[in-house]
């Protein structure tokens, strides 16, 4: 099962998106005998790699805000203690 196939939200993978509802609008029964499954494994692919680097991203993010928060409670504790 994949996500919900709008282009704006998966921008990575908007020209396969667009190829795999073209392919299930060409083929409304052949669809179901696997005539777009190559499409669907190119967009699953994408997909993962997608996340992966939205992964990334916010893991590299959280690492910057764990680092300023270690410096701002260093810092509260240097001002309470004076």
């Amino acid at each position: 099962m994949h996500p919900p196939l709008t282009l704006h939200k998966h921008p990575m993978c908007a020209e396969i998106i667009e190829q795999f509802q073209k392919c299930h609008m060409e083929h409304p029964i052949a669809k179901f005998f696997g005539d777009c499954t190559d499409l669907k494994i190119k967009l699953d692919r994408c997909f993962r790699e997608e996340k992966a680097l939205k992964r990334k991203a916010n893991f590299e993010e959280s690492k910057k805000f764990k680092e300023k928060l270690r410096a701002f409670r260093k810092e509260n504790a240097e001002s309470s203690d004076h």
